[in-house]
């Protein structure tokens, strides 16, 4: 799945243009280096992403092309939240 399009699925980011304005912007790292929105995540990949305030972290679990609200958390695990 492509970048952009798992961090609205998970409901990571709002949006998929903030998505893309944060790979394009160079805010977000898939396994510590830079990537564009149509980086293909998979199992296990860690994806770091930057923000003003701090950076948060996570391990992705599970790719689903669509999910609920209550079932998005369940589509990664968060390594650390600064």
């Amino acid at each position: 799945m492509r970048l952009d399009k798992f961090l609205k699925v998970s409901r990571i980011l709002k949006r998929r243009t903030v998505a893309q304005e944060a790979c394009d912007s160079g805010k977000v790292d898939v396994n510590g280096k830079p990537a564009k929105p149509s980086c293909r995540l998979k199992i296990g990949d860690v994806v770091t992403i930057h923000f003003a305030s701090g950076q948060l972290s996570f391990r992705v679990k599970e790719i689903s092309e669509t999910v609920r609200k209550q079932q998005a958390t369940e589509m990664y695990e968060i390594i650390t939240e600064l």
